[in-house]
């Protein structure tokens, strides 16, 4: 299943982002090399992040989330977690 999960920046969230950023890009690239990561990158309005990811559950959607340095380091001062269905661009049907 599909999660969208948004990062909302706090006040010091620019500062305490380049800290805090190759532990979250470590992490992202571990899950990424297992297939689960679907997108993600920074919103240009600097006003957070965007990610996309494949997780069994909303529970372990939830936990990605709680988890990351982001978000115990208070660059996230937010973060939402929903489920989602992708509609384009169309997955490839597996045969």
């Amino acid at each position: 299943m599909k999660f969208v999960i948004l990062g909302f920046d706090g006040p010091d969230g620019a500062a305490k982002r380049k800290v805090h950023r190759p532990a979250h890009l470590a992490r992202m690239e571990a899950l990424d090399a297992q297939g689960g990561v679907v997108l993600a990158g920074p919103l240009t309005d600097k006003t957070g992040s965007l990610i996309v990811i494949e997780a069994d559950s909303l529970e372990a959607a939830e936990a990605f989330a709680n988890e990351d340095p982001y978000t115990l380091h208070g660059v996230f001062e937010r973060v939402e977690v929903h489920p989602f269905m992708q509609v384009f661009p169309k997955e490839a049907d597996p045969q």
